[in-house]
């Protein structure tokens, strides 16, 4: 008969949590594990097979506290602008629980769509409050969620990495003016039209040309679409 645990699943994985969220995912060994139980690090081998194991039983400990965290967003209108306001805070906040959840290589996203995957339930709370909210379509409300989480993500890359001294009051506004810009963008109709897919060219090409009153280069075959 296998002997019965010294420490529960529960116990372990906030011991472990603790750790990260003071020293990061690198400070979380087996031995410093055990120490901060109060025990060698064997009793976490009779409740979990390896520190991989217990790495992503932290991983996804981590993500349920962030998608609570974020989820009062729903108390709040608009509640998508709310959701980017909590997961700035959580950055300010839980700097390394952040970069454990949203700054470690992943080897398996190559496309935002697998990116969203990744997101935990923010990203389907996200998408549900702005067709609800604003009456677009899912379709709309993806496009939108992707180029303001991008915009978000990068606000928090700062607040968590210390590089970022806005106040909140400047985060909002923030926040807010990247929504109308997009939500106009859309509106106008010129998504995905070849003026926003073009790449610059340098000034000084002599196969481009030179638009002044779009401030933008073309290329002369670019010109001609037009």
């Amino acid at each position: 008969m296998p002997p019965k645990p010294k420490f529960s699943r529960e116990e372990i994985v906030d011991a472990a949590l603790d750790i990260v969220s003071r020293e990061g995912i690198s400070a979380l060994t087996a031995r410093e594990l055990g120490e901060r139980l109060g025990s060698s690090p064997r009793p976490i081998f009779t409740v979990f097979k390896s520190m991989d194991e217990v790495m992503q039983a932290v991983r996804d400990e981590a993500m349920r506290r962030y998608d609570a965290y974020v989820a009062r967003a729903k108390d709040y209108f608009p509640a998508f602008k709310a959701i980017g306001i909590f997961m700035l805070r959580f950055a300010k906040e839980q700097p390394k629980l952040f970069n454990l959840l949203f700054m470690q290589e992943n080897s398996q996203a190559r496309r935002f769509d697998d990116i969203f995957a990744t997101l935990g339930d923010t990203a389907r709370l996200s998408i549900d409050f702005v067709t609800s909210d604003y009456g677009l379509t899912e379709e709309e409300a993806h496009f939108l969620f992707q180029y303001v989480w991008t915009f978000t993500y990068g606000l928090s890359v700062q607040c968590a990495t210390g590089m970022c001294d806005f106040s909140e009051d400047e985060l909002v506004s923030m926040l807010g003016n990247e929504f109308m810009s997009i939500m106009g963008f859309m509106k106008s109709g010129i998504r995905n039209n070849v003026i926003t897919t073009l790449r610059p060219v340098r000034r000084d090409d002599p196969e481009a040309k030179f638009d002044p009153y779009k401030n933008r280069i073309r290329s002369k075959k670019q010109w001609k679409r037009l």
